[in-house]
């Protein structure tokens, strides 16, 4: 029997704390405040996904850390962090 290959890719953000609003566990970022992979503005995350990954600063972040829809993502606590902090959501599609 042939062994079949699923289908996986990811699709990264990109942008920075400073582009959040709310404060302690309401902090978030909206989607359309990221960019996307070529560069342009992002409307909104995939709806459908295996799995996201977020990195603060390049540096990956447990599970716990955020939330995450199609329209935003939660990061609690992330309006504490310098506003020039990378963040770069990526998510893995099938």
């Amino acid at each position: 029997m042939a062994i079949i290959q699923p289908f996986v890719a990811s699709r990264r953000f990109v942008s920075t704390i400073g582009a959040g609003t709310g404060t302690g566990a309401t902090f978030s970022i909206a989607a359309t405040a990221f960019t996307n992979d070529t560069g342009a503005a992002a409307t909104a995350f995939p709806s459908s996904f295996a799995y996201y990954n977020l990195y603060l600063n390049g540096v990956i972040q447990t599970a716990d850390t955020s939330s995450v829809t199609k329209a935003a993502i939660a990061i609690p606590g992330g309006d504490a962090l310098d506003p020039a902090t990378p963040v770069t959501v990526e998510f893995i599609v099938t």
